[in-house]
């Protein structure tokens, strides 16, 4: 691998980004400051002009999407394309409904929630849980969003004793109405200790009657760590898709660092929402890519058939994690087609092109891999195994572009704690660098 990398410290720092990052919201905010003390600027802070040089913006989208995006000096007569990846800010979990406190026979109270994306229910149980999300508070000047984290062992999902549930290691179907609500507290009478909107008044800093709304969501507190025999594993919560939106980021910072010339603008997409569907304004299938794009080529002073040449030149990464062949069930895994942790950039492949690598894409992946001396392994689901959709086919729905979809080994996918590789987010920290650089 060209330029080689302290794993040790990419694992560090990916294990210190998720634990700072236990929502969407979190993760961008994590993200924009990173940004911004790399000297990006908040694009919607000034107003668009047809600037022939370059510059460092990004962009938002409801707290919980962004989009940064670094224009070489070439100016718009050298701008060969764009070099785009995107990644998500979600992961599975449970979202607090409204009005949530549930009495339990007048001596506690449990929370109402709601299974959000495809998650594992058994992984939540019996593990100390937190609450974070924003909260939607009343100022003098108008709405304003706040952040909010708990970042305390607040609440826990009981499972059931084997003596009162002898069905539960026989493939037990939880009801997440029944089986999946935290218990929260002790009810005390004359104390509101047992009120979440309370206890977020607190810690927010603000009077209770200026909450107006909130989006609150539960979320491991197990803290991510190195495994194996030989350290060469890594489990946190959340590795699905902050692995590569950790990995993506700090390799289009890299890229800006190496004071390498490029003839491609780099575009840093973090959509939220991939867990359900991403058919909302924040999510890959919404306009936020092709605004943005719209937004370069009026600073560039890009139009018509200009800009129809930036996109025939431009390429799109969608990097959500792949799965891993599972050392207990191989057999779940295609014949051919089998990647490993710790293997490298997988690429995905599916007929359906709900992964939208095509034979062009993967040649563009593997040349660069094989260039940057990067290992590269293939992924498909079984013919008998219905696969899922990620960033890649959304996105081409709205800036037609060649794309290819990639990922790092894991196993786990969707549960409270997953595991994957120690090695591989070095491998894409590598890939991503070198591909915004335009190498």
């Amino acid at each position: 691998m060209r330029g080689e990398m302290d794993t040790e410290k990419i694992t560090e720092e990916l294990l210190d980004f998720i634990a700072h990052s236990p929502t969407a919201f979190h993760a961008v905010e994590n993200v924009r400051r990173r940004l911004e003390e790399a000297g990006f600027e908040r694009a919607g802070e000034r107003a668009v002009d047809t600037k022939q040089t370059g510059g460092k913006y990004y962009m938002t989208r409801n707290d919980s999407s962004l989009i940064a995006f670094y224009l070489p000096e070439c100016g718009k007569e050298g701008l060969s394309g764009l070099r785009i990846v995107a990644s998500h800010s979600d992961s599975p979990c449970f979202k607090i409904k409204e009005n949530p406190e549930m009495d339990v026979e007048g001596r506690a109270v449990k929370l109402n929630t709601e299974a959000y994306g495809g998650t594992i229910l058994s992984s939540w149980l019996d593990r100390p849980l937190s609450i974070a999300g924003r909260l939607i508070v009343e100022e003098e000047s108008g709405m304003a969003a706040r952040l909010i984290d708990f970042d305390r062992d607040l609440c826990v999902i009981p499972n059931v004793a084997i003596h009162f549930n002898r069905e539960i290691n026989k493939g037990y179907a939880y009801n997440p109405q029944v089986d999946m609500l935290p218990l929260f507290s002790t009810k005390e009478e004359g104390t509101d200790a047992f009120r979440l909107k309370s206890l977020c008044a607190k810690e927010a800093g603000v009077e209770e009657e200026r909450i107006l709304a909130s989006d609150l969501y539960l979320y491991s507190r197990e803290k991510g760590r190195r495994m194996g025999a030989a350290g060469e594993f890594i489990g946190s919560p959340r590795l699905d898709d902050l692995q590569c939106a950790f990995g993506s980021l700090k390799g289009f910072l890299a890229s800006q660092e190496g004071g390498e010339e490029s003839n491609y603008g780099a575009v840093y997409a973090l959509f939220d929402n991939e867990e359900i569907g991403s058919g909302t304004k924040q999510g890959a299938d919404s306009t936020f890519l092709s605004d943005t794009v719209d937004w370069i080529c009026d600073f560039l002073g890009l139009f018509g058939g200009e800009k129809r040449a930036l996109l025939a030149g431009s390429f799109l990464i969608s990097a959500d994690n792949a799965h891993a062949v599972h050392p207990n069930h191989p057999e779940k895994s295609d014949p051919t087609n089998r990647p490993f942790m710790n293997g490298g950039i997988v690429l995905k492949f599916q007929g359906s092109q709900k992964y939208t690598t095509d034979a062009w894409s993967a040649a563009v992946v593997r040349g660069l891999c094989r260039k940057e001396g990067i290992p590269c392994q293939n992924f498909a689901n079984r013919a008998d195994v219905p696969g899922g959709s990620t960033l890649g086919n959304l996105s081409a729905r709205h800036v037609a572009v060649p794309a290819a979809d990639i990922g790092l080994a894991q196993l786990a996918m969707h549960s409270a704690f997953e595991t994957a590789g120690e090695k591989d987010t070095a491998y894409l920290v590598s890939f991503c660098r070198a591909f915004f650089a335009g190498r």
